[in-house]
């Protein structure tokens, strides 16, 4: 399968909530590398690698996160994947 990229900003009560961490996990059960982080503004920004279809899922179930998050907006931009190993919370 061909490797994909996406990076993704997540807008809304995205932190304090244990989004970043429960990305983490939903992109370790998809099989996806990447990274997610905190902005400064607010947001949540995820970088995720892998098949498009795990991709996909990540993103689609970003758009809800976990339980106590209040998501307002996504934007998902492709990029060239950079061959990254493992997903982490930075």
């Amino acid at each position: 399968m061909d490797v994909v990229r996406r990076r993704v900003v997540v807008r809304g009560r995205v932190q304090g909530v244990g989004y970043r961490e429960s990305t983490r996990r939903e992109a370790a059960r998809l099989g996806l590398a990447g990274w997610v982080r905190n902005r400064a503004d607010g947001a949540v920004e995820a970088v995720a690698e892998g098949p498009a279809p795990a991709v996909e899922a990540l993103v689609a179930w970003m758009r809800s996160g976990p339980p106590w998050a209040e998501v307002t907006g996504v934007q998902a931009d492709a990029e060239p994947p950079e061959g990254l190993v493992g997903f982490r919370v930075r």
